[in-house]
């Protein structure tokens, strides 16, 4: 394989390059190309770069044909052009080059440039896998182990796992570890997954850090170290992984491999509660509500009871249900008592069922008699023909965990939506699209979502627009797409706010119009939704459709990361990093960076690496700089590839 070697002899042999390159040679052409690319011994010039790559791919050299694609993929010298990528790269992987074959696998898996063909993908995945291209090998296994464009086999997806991990991929590491440790495709061997999950928990990969921390808490495959096990879940939280938040929060509450510490535990709980885990919110709520490790509020305990109960969680439920017969942290209120100490009571909680019969049979004003004699006067009323009814009916089935409830919920929403209901005829639709109860059946999907915003129903209106700009069901019609997200925006829905703002952003259906999305975005932004904050506050930033106001960005940044949009934490990252909105603080940018990267967001990891190689808010640290451009790279990254070839 050529390579590119120019500096090495300095100017006198890159201009000797130039010379074989201008009489046609197409390695010198390549090796001329790539010194334009990286600045090596010429100032770095990407147009030079493009112009150098095209002789040599126009000759035939895979190499530079796979560069000059490169260059469309990433917009370097030429317009970004994802056909155009395409077209280079396949005709490399034609050749046989491995990197070829493994980009337009991608391409084909992502829709990128070629039409979305997971058996494409699949196909030159193994090509590319079976030169030894580590991250096809995963890439392949990963295809085996889901069925996507090959039939399922966690056997095959094993094989391929181990020879990609056998050259330190740490996703196939840990796949690997996974399958081991579940006998899924392998044999069950504990000790063996240990193994794989310590080799890619080393690399910094954050499930292998969280699964091999609660083999230690275990003793499973290893002897029980809750000490180490808190080491590897600490790492695993800090990169974001919800649920060794929650177990890190669980060991400082009951100093088990750490001091108990009920501030600590608090932190921990705050990070996977706000990351959505039902038992994390529960369990702070429960010392928000005793006042241990925090001042004591009732008004917040009962808000994250709420998280929790909304997840089914029953002791959350039970706890909600008994603030509403007490009226702590939430006015007193029987009837809500009532439903949520019900919901607990239906998933076994025994202590739940003592409060209901004490509640049923008090005379205390407003109690229900019963949680069933409520549902028992919504059947009435929907036997009684009363479509909302039937469709409210229909919802609580749908809520349901049984084959029994889903059929009931069909039933009933099929009676209201016959009705006209429109919720129905949207929560219906919605189900025929999915298969969910109801034969796939994009055609009555469509029918019902018609009807439905044809009634002015908002969700309905927004899923229409989703439908034709994705081409789903209908043939794809940015136009129409953008009719139907402006009805259900300028009825308030926040989604369809965000996705009209986005069509002005893209000029996508409408002339693109950036004044026009920042006023959209800033709808939707107003209501919550995390990415039309983070894109207004872009806007804000860079002056796009808006008077430039990089503070006011920051300030929308801040919304739509305390979310856990990834984008924005990257985002906030770059302004600390520059100085700009903020001050200058390279630490707090790696922190942010940090926060991005846990997501896999490869921009955060790229950024993390460029602070660790020069020594920015970290000390410099080249191996840690690398390790964090391999993870952006295995994504795809071009900016990180670029980077580590740099230190090859």
């Amino acid at each position: 394989m050529l390579c590119f070697a120019a500096a090495a002899g300095g100017a006198d042999d890159l201009e000797a390059i130039r010379a074989t390159a201008s009489q046609g040679q197409a390695g010198a052409q390549f090796n001329l190309g790539a010194a334009y690319r990286f600045g090596s011994g010429v100032p770095r010039d990407f147009t030079e770069a493009v112009a150098w790559y095209r002789k040599a791919a126009e000759q035939g050299l895979a190499q530079a044909q796979f560069a000059l694609g490169s260059m469309y993929e990433a917009g370097l010298g030429v317009p970004e052009d994802a056909s155009e990528a395409a077209t280079w790269h396949r005709k490399a992987a034609e050749q046989g080059f491995a990197p070829a074959q493994f980009s337009i696998g991608a391409m084909h898996a992502s829709g990128s440039g070629v039409p979305k063909d997971p058996i494409e993908a699949a196909i030159w995945y193994r090509k590319a896998a079976e030169q030894g291209h580590d991250v096809a090998q995963y890439e392949l296994g990963m295809a085996c182990q889901q069925g996507n464009g090959v039939p399922r086999s966690a056997t095959e997806a094993a094989t391929w796992f181990r020879k990609a991990a056998e050259q330190g991929h740490s996703a196939a590491q840990g796949n690997l570890g996974t399958l081991l440790l579940e006998g899924d495709g392998v044999p069950r061997d504990a000790m063996e997954a240990v193994r794989w999950y310590r080799k890619a928990a080393e690399q910094g990969f954050s499930d292998a850090q969280y699964r091999l921390g609660m083999m230690l808490l275990a003793g499973d495959g290893v002897p029980a170290d809750a000490a180490e096990a808190v080491v590897w879940l600490r790492k695993a939280a800090e990169q974001w992984v919800i649920p060794a938040g929650f177990t890190l929060g669980l060991a400082y509450e009951q100093g088990r491999g750490v001091p108990k510490n009920l501030a600590e535990a608090v932190r921990w709980y705050r990070l996977a509660a706000d990351g959505g885990h039902a038992e994390a919110a529960y369990n702070l709520g429960a010392l928000y509500q005793a006042g241990a490790g925090v001042t004591a509020d009732t008004v917040e305990a009962a808000a994250l009871f709420r998280k929790a109960a909304d997840q089914g969680q029953a002791e959350a439920q039970f706890a909600l249900g008994s603030a509403y017969e007490k009226g702590e942290g939430v006015p007193q209120d029987p009837t809500n008592a009532g439903m949520w100490l019900r919901m607990a009571a239906n998933r076994g909680h025994a202590t739940a069922r003592e409060h209901l019969r004490e509640l049923y049979f008090s005379q205390t004003p407003g109690a229900p008699r019963g949680f069933d004699e409520a549902l028992a006067w919504c059947r009435a009323a929907a036997e009684r023909g009363d479509a909302e009814a039937q469709s409210t009916l229909a919802w609580y089935y749908a809520q349901g965990e049984s084959d029994e409830d889903l059929v009931d919920a069909v039933s009933w929403f099929r009676k209201a939506a016959a009705q006209g209901s429109a919720s129905a005829q949207q929560r219906f639709g919605v189900m025929h699209f999915s298969g969910n109860g109801v034969p796939e059946d994009h055609a009555e999907g469509l029918r019902l979502a018609r009807l439905s915003a044809a009634q002015g129903y908002a969700p309905a209106q927004y899923d229409l627009g989703w439908l034709y700009t994705q081409g789903e069901g209908v043939p794809k019609d940015l136009a129409e797409g953008v009719a139907w997200f402006r009805k259900a925006a300028e009825q308030g829905h926040p989604k369809a706010q965000g996705s009209l703002a986005k069509a002005y952003f893209k000029g996508e259906g409408v002339p693109q119009d950036y004044a026009a999305a920042a006023a959209w975005y800033r709808k939707a932004a107003d209501q919550g939704l995390a990415t039309a904050q983070g894109t207004l506050g872009w806007q804000l930033v860079n002056g796009r459709g808006v008077a430039k106001d990089p503070a006011a960005g920051v300030a929308w940044y801040r919304k739509a990361a305390a979310q856990g949009n990834a984008n924005a934490q990257n985002n906030i990252g770059l302004m600390y990093r520059n100085g700009v909105g903020v001050p200058k603080d390279p630490a707090e940018a790696v922190a942010w960076f940090r926060k991005a990267a846990a997501q896999k967001l490869p921009d955060g990891q790229f950024n993390l690496g460029l602070a660790y190689e020069k020594g920015e808010g970290v000390p410099q640290e080249a191996a840690e700089a690398a390790a964090w451009f391999r993870k952006a790279a295995d994504q795809g990254f071009v900016p990180a590839r670029e980077a580590l070839k740099k230190k090859l």
